[in-house]
Parts: C-alpha cells; structure tokens; sequence
C-alpha cells in the first residue's frame, strides 16, 4: 500500500468524517451556485435580448478574431518568458559576481513589478505612436499588442528564472559531480546533465505559468491591445449586457486554459513518461537505500 512518512492512513471513523465533510461541502457549493443563478434570473440577466449578441454570426466572427490575438499573445509572451527565464536561471548559478548580480537585479526587478504597471509603461513610452497592419492585428492596435507580449515576457521571464534556478539546485549534486569526474566541462554539464533533469522536475511549475502568462492578457485592455477583453469591453458598451458578457468571456479564457493545460500535460508525459516530475532525479538515490526498486 502506498504509504508517506509524513501522512497516516485514515482508518474507517477518518473515512467516515472524511466523507461528511465532503458531502456538507459539496451541498454547501450547490446552495451558493442555486442562489447565485436565483439572483440572476430574478435580475433578467437571463433574457435572450441579453444574449442574441452571442449568437450573431458577426459578432461570433469578432469573438473567435479575439480568442486568435490572445492566444498569439500568450504564446509569444511564453516564448520569450521561458528563454528569458533560462538565461537569467543560469546567470544567478554562476560563480562570477559580475554575472550574477546582475541577473539577480533584474530578476527581482520585473518579478515585483504589477504586469499591468509594465504594460501602460512600455504601451506609453516606446509603443503608444506604433501603427502597423501585420496579419490580423489592426493598424491602431499594434502598439497594445507589442506592450503586452513585452510585458508579459518580462515579468513571466523573471518567475520563470527562480522557478528553472530551484530547479537545478533541486537535482542531486553526486549527478554534476559525477559528469565533472569523468571530465565533462562546466558547460556541458549545465546544459546536457543539469537543465534537461531541472525541466523535468519544474514542468508543473512552468505549466502553472503559462496559465498565468495566458491569464494575464485580459490586461491589455487598460492599453488598448486587442483580445478577448477589448472585444468583450465593446460588447458590454453596445449592447449593456455586462454579466452575460463576461460569463461568455470567462468561460473562453477556462476553456483555452483547460487546453493549453491538456497540450502541456502531454509534452510532459512524453518527457517525463508516466513517472511524477519530482521522481525523475530521485531514482538514482532510491537504489542507495536497504529496499530494491
């Protein structure tokens, strides 16, 4: 039976409390939802005039343009965050202080900064007079849509940097230890023993940020950068149907994020297999003990 020295098995009385907390919680959540839909009803927020927009073939065409900028904004924002995050990961390894310290400022910089302070501050200071038609992007949202992919590049890249830092520092010291004996150089070892194992063991991380960096686009709309969120913001002002709006918005942004969370569950398994991340490193030093794998 799978066991853990830090959590005992419940027994019958556990299970049994266990399983009338459960069921208090689960019609606690019931009663919540009923009300909330009550209210809403007795609102009209129901009404079908509030949600023809919703099934306008234009304003459907509008809605899927938004849900194609956004998901490109998330995935060159990831992009640049997860190369950002490597070289500033590996620059706060290194043993010189002329590379660390730097790397170390920056970091601590853009990952206290509020994405959305970083968004109005490039969108006004270098992207505000930008006006270029590239793909689907309109003329006069080139500006927001570079100020987000930045923003989010930046402040994603410095979480990311801590997140592959822990991870290194997390694979056992006898795996670079033993590359170093049989001569491999500092590089080598970073690149092809560390990094990879490192990945492995912070792909839930990484994945956790993604979500966020994808999340985090619904920020644009304070600079004008095109989305779901500006589309959404020009339904609500045309037509006044605020919560069906973003009862429609939302539910796209969980829908993206259950897919991009699906994909990158996948690329996981294919890298990692059916093994838990945090196990990867850990197989070499099961063997050390009294008990055989």
């Amino acid at each position: 039976m799978a066991g853990s020295v830090l959590f005992d098995a419940p027994g019958p009385v556990t299970r049994a409390r266990h399983r009338v907390y459960t069921l208090v919680a689960s019609v606690a959540i019931l009663a919540v939802i009923a009300f909330a839909v009550w209210r809403l009803q007795a609102d009209g927020q129901f009404e079908y005039d509030l949600w023809e927009v919703f099934f306008t073939p234009d304003y459907l065409s509008a809605i899927l343009e938004g849900v194609l900028i956004t998901v490109s904004m998330a995935v060159f924002a990831v992009i640049g965050a997860v190369l950002m995050g490597l070289v500033l990961g590996v620059a706060k390894l290194s043993d010189h202080p002329v590379i660390r310290w730097p790397a170390w400022a920056v970091v601590e910089f853009f990952r206290a900064m509020p994405v959305l302070l970083l968004m109005t501050f490039f969108f006004f200071a270098y992207f505000i007079s930008v006006e270029r038609e590239v793909l689907f992007i309109p003329e006069e949202s080139w500006g927001g849509f570079l100020s987000v992919i930045v923003a989010l590049t930046l402040y994603n890249g410095a979480v990311l940097a801590e997140v592959f830092r822990a991870g290194v520092n997390a694979v056992p010291k006898g795996q670079a230890e033993a590359a170093y004996a049989i001569g491999m150089r500092k590089t080598q070892v970073m690149t092809t023993i560390l990094l990879p194992q490192a990945i492995k063991i912070m792909l839930p991380a990484i994945i956790s940020q993604m979500v966020v960096a994808l999340k985090d686009t619904s920020l644009g709309y304070a600079v004008a950068a095109p989305g779901l969120t500006y589309i959404g913001n020009q339904i609500m002002l045309e037509f006044r149907n605020h919560v069906p709006t973003v009862l429609v918005i939302a539910t796209i942004y969980v829908i993206l994020n259950l897919v991009l969370t699906w994909l990158a569950t996948l690329v996981q398994k294919r890298l990692v297999g059916e093994k838990k991340p945090l196990e990867v490193p850990m197989v070499g030093e099961a063997n050390t003990g009294g008990t055989p794998l």
